[in-house]
């Protein structure tokens, strides 16, 4: 029998015995979900199960004792599901730490804030046990796309200077977080039509109407004005939204298409200004709903398209849809059940409702204005006339719910079911290269007359 070792706090040397079935709760399957953003390992048992943490720092590994259970092969396979490029995982030993305690070491490539959560069984999940693996040091989404900006900008050879030059990147930085009032700054389109969701940052100072270019403090150079689009591919991870007849999972038609539209608006430009796209999630990984939401305004996107594939209890039903905010009621009973159906994504993926930021974005989600919302209806409208030219609709008007993730009080944001999986005619269709392309084309199109009526706002950031 090969023999694995496990080290507890780099002394006590723990071997692997026989293969035993599980004393109290039965180990049914074991999943890793490797992002950048974070790690996520489950542990899926057909009885609640008992853990203890510990987190060593220096090497970083990440303890866990599952009390009342043996080892089984089911358990045993989680040493084998890490991949060598998973962002944050190095390696998982495990090991029969006492007759009744199984011991989990995750070896880690970097320091790690790790959240080591419960959850009840839902919809086709049993009992879960989640170790949530999350970097200590965050990569800034929005550094990443002004880098990403400026690495297709063709630069021109740099002329000799007695002083240093300026980094292009921190001028981007500048102008998009910290440019002081003072700061020289051109406005286009003063008389465009004023979009009424106002940019606001974290201090409170909002932004004017139209697209600008900036200078830079002390550089001397001019930046351009960067229009953001947060892409959010619906689902992901443990949640792989509804499934088709054929087995097709929403996850993954709607982060394929999200791809599609990126690339879109990575080669558009509105009136001069360069556009870029942020996805939420570009992987296989569960984001909560009102995370996706944060992601969006700490990028200060313009704009949040929701992508979603619809589904039905009847494979009758057909057509896309495009669906907005309602403070109110919904607008039609379908949207009502839609919403529900939807917001019920943090359960099935797994939210760790115990963690200080969970207040925070249950929080933010109560922060919806009129303006963001007559913004996203036009936005909608925008979508649907589109979408039309390249297939069904479902309804020939943005419906509105009151759907959790579009609940950014200063971004147009709108949900765009773009079929029904359930339907195998439309299963197909989503499967469909031709389809997604002419879908992806029908959306940028969309974007871009929203656009023309409504001029992205300048950003006008100032420090408190």
């Amino acid at each position: 029998m090969k023999r694995r070792t496990l080290l507890q706090a780099g002394s006590v040397v723990l071997t692997l015995g026989t293969a035993h079935l599980a004393r109290g709760a039965t180990i049914m399957t074991v999943r890793v979900w490797p992002a950048p953003e974070y790690s996520r390992v489950t542990i899926e048992s057909d009885a609640a199960l008992s853990a203890k943490q510990t987190f060593v720092p220096s090497p970083p590994r990440l303890a866990v004792d599952i009390e009342g259970i043996t080892l089984n092969p089911a358990l045993k396979e989680l040493v084998a599901k890490v991949k060598a490029d998973d962002p944050n995982i190095a390696g998982i030993r495990v090991g029969q730490f006492t007759p009744t305690v199984v011991r989990l070491v995750v070896d880690l490539k970097h320091p790690i804030r790790p959240q080591v959560f419960s959850l009840a069984p839902v919809a086709a999940y049993q009992h879960r046990l989640v170790f949530d693996l999350y970097p200590v040091d965050e990569v800034d989404p929005l550094e990443g796309l002004i880098a990403d900006r400026l690495k297709d900008a063709a630069p021109k050879p740099a002329t000799t200077t007695s002083k240093p030059a300026a980094d292009p990147l921190d001028a981007l930085i500048a102008q998009h977080t910290q440019r002081p009032a003072s700061s020289p700054v051109t406005v286009a389109g003063q008389n465009a039509p004023k979009t009424g969701a106002a940019r606001a940052d974290t201090t409170g100072a909002t932004g004017l109407n139209g697209t600008k270019t900036a200078t830079a403090p002390g550089s001397g150079t001019t930046t351009e004005r960067l229009i953001i689009i947060a892409l959010d591919p619906g689902h992901g991870g443990e949640d792989p939204g509804a499934i088709g007849p054929g087995g097709t999972k929403e996850k993954d038609v709607v982060l394929k298409l999200a791809h599609l539209l990126r690339e879109r608006i990575n080669h558009a430009t509105v009136n001069g200004s360069a556009m870029r796209a942020y996805l939420t999630r570009d992987a296989d990984f569960f984001v909560p709903l009102g995370t996706r939401v944060q992601k969006a305004r700490r990028v200060q996107a313009d704009l949040f398209v929701s992508l979603h594939a619809d589904a039905f209890f009847t494979p009758d039903p057909q057509g896309a849809s495009v669906f907005a905010l309602s403070q109110g009621g919904a607008s039609s009973s379908a949207a009502r059940w839609m919403a529900a159906k939807e917001n019920k994504a943090d359960l099935i993926g797994g939210l760790n409702v115990k963690a200080k930021d969970a207040t925070v974005q249950r929080a933010l989600l109560d922060m919806s204005t009129t303006a963001q919302i007559n913004d996203s209806l036009k936005l909608g409208s925008n979508l649907l006339g589109e979408i039309k030219r390249v297939g069904k609709l479902h309804k020939p008007k943005v419906e509105q719910a009151s759907f959790a993730v579009l609940k950014a009080p200063d971004i147009p944001s709108v949900l765009v079911e773009a079929a029904f999986i359930s339907n195998p005619k439309e299963e197909i269709k989503l499967n469909s290269e031709d389809y997604q392309n002419e879908l992806a084309d029908a959306l940028m199109r969309g974007i871009l007359a929203y656009f023309a009526k409504n001029p992205p706002l300048a950003r006008n950031r100032t420090t408190s």
